[in-house]
């Protein structure tokens, strides 16, 4: 099944959606209007609107409500996405030029910005100030984590307690407050709030950790990006951070490669086979399993709607994706 196939019921509301994105990223300046634009074009999953769209239908479902959260957290989730592309230095993102590749890094950061400004001006129109302090502690969590994503580059010394605190900030918490918003927006009952901000964390965990094993086992047509991108790059993701801890030899061995100069693309493929071989990816889907069966759980708290087994679905997608 295709994760589409899953909220394809919502189709009308998420074309709703996506037209709203391009009307509010719409800018007066060529260049930032371009910029967003490609951005947009790019495409990708909208899974926080849709995680959005499913919460809002355990109260007063009301879309016009609806859609002012879910906009502003996507267009977030977009502007951190041009950042994470300056700090990274990345060429690629779904198989298309970044901003910083097709402009340069400037008109990049100042992208991002752009799409950041204009997220919290569409939070004005939501009139519960909960929702404005929700989204705003969410944003600095991310920004202290693009902040501690920086300083752990090359980090060979991090731990898993640094790896997951990272993820959280850089993933976790986004998904969280998307499902809990969605909530929020339309009156649902708090503690179905509570339930669905704490499934949406452990997805969000697992959606990240997945993320991070596709970079070492999906090709490089699948990723948009060659393969071990991540390690390349000196982010120490925890199929990498698991085989190094657990191999002197093959720690030495990737340090030495990725602090030389530009590692060549046989290096890298002995790299991935010998992470692979280390247990490293074994070990982190264990790890993504752990994350969803939490979610799983929170999903009992709630109420037998049809969004429910949708959220289900997600989950189970997300544990056994390609792509």
């Amino acid at each position: 099944m295709k994760l589409t196939d899953i909220y394809w019921h919502l189709r009308s509301d998420i074309a709703k959606i996506e037209k709203e994105l391009e009307s509010t990223i719409d800018a007066n300046h060529p260049v930032l209007k371009k910029a967003s634009i490609h951005l947009l074009k790019a495409g990708g999953k909208r899974i926080r609107p849709v995680f959005v769209l499913l919460a809002g239908k355990f109260g007063n479902y009301d879309i016009e409500k609806i859609k002012q959260v879910a906009v502003p957290l996507e267009l977030i989730h977009m502007a951190s996405l041009v950042h994470d592309d300056v700090i990274d230095d990345a060429e690629l993102r779904r198989g298309k030029k970044t901003i910083m590749s097709k402009w340069d890094n400037r008109v990049a950061m100042y992208t991002g910005d752009y799409i950041f400004a204009r997220a919290i001006e569409m939070t004005t129109n939501c009139e519960k100030p909960e929702v404005h302090q929700i989204l705003s502690d969410a944003m600095v969590e991310m920004c202290i984590g693009e902040v501690e994503q920086i300083r752990d580059q090359y980090n060979w010394n991090q731990n898993l307690k640094i790896y997951l605190r990272r993820i959280k900030r850089k993933t976790a918490i986004l998904i969280a407050v998307s499902c809990r918003l969605g909530a929020l927006a339309v009156d649902a009952p708090r503690e179905v709030q509570l339930s669905l901000y704490r499934y949406g964390y452990n997805v969000g965990m697992a959606f990240q950790i997945t993320d991070d094993i596709l970079d070492f086992i999906a090709t490089e047509k699948e990723l948009g990006k060659p393969a071990g991108s991540d390690l390349q790059h000196g982010n120490v993701t925890l199929p990498a951070l698991f085989s190094m801890k657990n191999d002197e030899v093959l720690r030495s061995y990737i340090i030495n490669i990725i602090n030389g100069d530009k590692p060549e693309k046989k290096e890298m493929e002995e790299i991935i086979s010998s992470i692979k071989q280390a247990g490293g990816v074994d070990y982190s889907f264990e790890m993504s399993d752990r994350y969803l069966n939490k979610a799983y759980k929170e999903l009992e708290n709630l109420p037998d709607f049809p969004a429910k087994e949708s959220f289900y679905q997600i989950a189970k997608y997300i544990g056994t994706r390609k792509y």
